[in-house]
């Protein structure tokens, strides 16, 4: 897995929905599994079920959130030498310019559409330098033609 950059921003954000799952969402859920519990037979206990799947479920975000922040790094990286988690990049895919924010789909930008490092173009245009070439297969089969045109901080 590629490294994670983060807005502070984000990292608050991100930080916050941790803390209030843990504070609130847990309790929260674990009453309404307790009334559902109290509802008979769990066997055939469709709001029992339901409420254990959303636990979860929220468990496995808690885990989530708990890697990405003990993991991220905050701010951007200084080096534009090549493409890395945090840069802008201005590519030309298969001859049409686009510009993206290399980084997690958890990071939001207002003007810049995300690209993860761990996507099939992520992959292939992390680590390449300005001028460099390279071709990726998207999830349909497709092998599209990437050229790095620019790198720079956000």
């Amino acid at each position: 897995m590629a490294e994670t950059w983060l807005s502070q921003e984000a990292f608050d954000r991100l930080k916050d929905e941790l803390e209030t799952l843990k504070t609130e969402g847990r309790p929260q859920i674990s009453a309404e599994i307790e009334v559902a519990r109290g509802h008979g037979d769990l066997k055939e206990n469709a709001e029992y079920h339901s409420a254990k799947e959303e636990q979860g479920k929220m468990e496995a975000r808690i885990r989530q959130l708990e890697a990405l922040l003990r993991d991220a790094k905050i701010g951007q990286p200084k080096d534009t030498d090549e493409v890395r988690p945090g840069l802008v990049v201005v590519l030309d895919v298969d001859g049409d310019e686009e510009v993206y924010l290399v980084g997690s789909r958890e990071d939001h930008h207002d003007e810049l559409e995300i690209l993860s490092a761990d996507s099939p173009m992520g992959t292939a245009v992390v680590g390449a330098k300005q001028g460099d070439k390279v071709s990726f297969t998207t999830p349909t089969g497709v092998t599209l033609d990437v050229e790095v045109r620019e790198i720079r901080t956000p």
